[in-house]
C-alpha cells in the first residue's frame, strides 16, 4: 500500500491537486485532467470553445461536429521536469468525418508513464525487485451537428491504472485498477448573433434612441463539456474505491479580428471538479466491519449524485473559488492550405485553497500544406514562490496531419459539413 500512496502523491502533484486528491480523497486517476495538447496548452490550457482540431476529443468533442475531413495528431511531453524523473505522457488522437452517418468518428489514447520503482520487503529496506507504473485511457466517440449552429459530442473511455504489479505485505489485491467513463459535450457557433450593447438618444426630448450593435455572427463560440462521468475505481477492494475526476468545463471564444492574412482569437475556460467532498469520509467509514454502514455511506458518493451535489457542498464563496480559470490568445498569419504560423499566450489560475496552480503559457505553431507542428511552454517563475514549481519549464510538442475542407489547418471558427 505504501507504493500506491506514494504514486498517488506523485500523480496528484502533476495537476496541482495534492491537497485534494490525497488529503481529501476527492479523485483518483488524476492524469485524466492533464491538458494533453500543445495548441490549447499554449493558450493557458483553454480549449472548450475553440475545439477545432482532433484534440477536441479532450477539450470538447462537440467542436468536432463542425469539422470535415480527417486528422491525426500525436503529442509528447516530459512531465514535471523539475523532478528529473522518468515521467512523460503521450497523447494520440484521430477524427474521421463520415457523411453517411452524418458526423465524425473520433478516438484518442492517453498514456502516462510514472517510471520505474524499487520494490522492498514490508519489514526491510532491502530491494527485492523493480516494477513500472503507468496509466492509460482509450477513448472512442461520435460528434454531429443537430443544426447549423449546434453540435453535440459523446465519448466512451476505458481507463486502466497500474500503480504496482503485486500487493505489499498482507494486502489483498494489486495496485491495478480498470474502470470506464463517459463524456457529453455541447457547442454553439451561431451564424447570426448580434448583441445591442449601447443605446443613446438622438434628440433633446429623449424620444428617439439609436442602438449600436455588436455583431458576433461567425465570431463567437460557446462550449460545454461534462467529462469523466463514471463509477469509482479501486485498487485493493470496493470498500476503498475512489471517484474518478468528473469535470465540468465551460468555454467562451471570440474571433476578435480576421482579414485575408491575419486572425486573432481570444478564448477562456472555467472548469470545476464535480466530486463529492464526502468521498474522504466515505473511505474512512468503509474500512469498518459494519457492512450496512458501508452500503449506506457508499450510496452517498455515487458519481451521478456528485454531478449535482458538488455544486453546493461548500459555502457559495468557496464554490466560486473552486472554479479554475484559464484564458489565452492565438494569432495566425498566413494563407490556409498553404503556409501559416501562429503565436500563442495564456494565463492559468487556481485558488490557493484549491490547488494553487498559477502560471503563464507561451506557444507557437506552423502549418504547411497538410502538416502541422505546435509546441507550448509553462512558466511559473513570474509568480511568488513559483521558481521551483514542478510544472515550471514543462514543454509539449505536437505533430499533426489533416486532410479535408475544414480542419485545424484553417483560421477562424470552422463551419464545415
Amino acid at each position: 500500500m505504501k507504493r500506491i500512496v506514494m504514486l498517488l502523491l506523485v500523480c496528484g502533484s502533476f495537476v496541482g491537486l495534492t491537497n485534494r486528491v490525497v488529503a481529501q480523497g476527492e479523485a483518483a486517476v488524476a492524469f485524466l485532467l492533464l491538458a494533453p495538447d500543445s495548441r490549447a496548452g499554449g493558450m493557458g490550457e483553454a480549449g472548450a470553445a475553440l475545439a477545432d482540431n482532433s484534440s477536441a476529443v479532450f477539450w470538447n468533442p462537440a467542436g468536432i461536429a463542425f469539422l470535415d475531413g480527417v486528422e491525426v495528431s500525436v503529442t509528447h511531453s516530459n512531465w514535471l521536469p523539475q523532478f528529473n524523473l522518468d515521467l512523460f505522457y503521450d497523447y494520440l488522437t484521430m477524427r474521421y468525418y463520415m457523411p453517411e452517418i452524418g458526423g465524425s468518428i473520433t478516438g484518442s489514447i492517453t498514456y502516462m508513464n510514472y517510471g520505474e520503482f524499487v520494490r522492498t520487503n514490508a519489514d526491510s529496506p532491502e530491494a527485492v525487485g523493480t516494477f513500472r507504473s503507468f496509466d492509460v485511457a482509450a477513448t472512442v466517440g461520435y460528434a454531429t451537428k443537430v443544426t447549423n449552429d449546434i453540435g453535440l459530442g459523446f465519448n466512451f473511455r476505458i481507463i486502466h491504472s497500474q500503480l504496482a504489479d503485486q500487493p505489499t505485505g498482507q494486502e489483498q489485491g494489486e495496485g491495478v485498477a480498470t474502470s470506464v467513463s463517459f463524456d457529453a459535450a455541447f457547442m454553439w457557433r451561431p451564424e447570426h448573433f448580434v448583441l445591442p450593447y449601447f443605446a443613446y438618444p438622438t434628440s433633446w426630448d429623449f424620444l428617439d434612441w439609436e442602438v449600436e450593435a455588436f455583431d458576433l455572427s461567425k465570431r463567437f463560440s460557446l462550449g460545454v463539456n461534462l467529462s469523466n462521468l463514471g463509477p469509482k475505481i479501486y485498487y485493493i477492494d470496493k470498500a476503498q474505491a475512489d471517484p474518478i475526476p468528473t469535470n465540468f468545463r465551460l468555454g467562451l471564444g471570440f474571433l476578435l479580428y480576421q482579414d485575408q492574412f491575419n486572425s486573432l482569437t481570444f478564448t477562456a475556460d472555467f472548469s470545476k471538479l464535480l466530486v463529492e467532498k464526502g468521498a474522504a469520509n466515505y473511505n474512512a467509514l468503509a474500512e469498518t466491519d459494519d457492512d450496512e454502514e458501508i452500503q449506506t455511506v457508499g450510496d452517498k458518493a455515487e458519481f451521478y449524485e456528485a454531478v449535482f451535489t458538488a455544486w453546493g457542498d461548500d459555502p457559495f464563496d468557496e464554490e466560486l473559488r473552486d472554479i479554475v480559470t484559464s484564458m489565452g490568445f492565438e494569432y495566425w498569419y498566413g494563407v490556409p492550405k498553404d503556409f501559416m504560423f501562429a503565436l500563442r499566450g495564456g494565463y492559468f489560475y487556481e485558488d490557493p485553497s484549491f490547488g494553487n496552480r498559477k502560471f503563464v503559457t507561451f506557444g507557437a505553431g506552423l502549418r504547411y500544406d497538410m502538416y502541422g507542428f505546435d509546441f507550448s511552454y509553462i512558466n511559473t517563475d513570474v509568480f511568488e514562490g513559483g521558481e521551483n514549481h514542478p510544472l515550471s519549464g514543462t514543454l509539449r510538442f505536437t505533430l499533426s496531419m489533416g486532410w479535408g475542407s475544414s480542419s485545424s489547418f484553417s483560421r477562424g471558427f470552422p463551419r464545415g459539413n
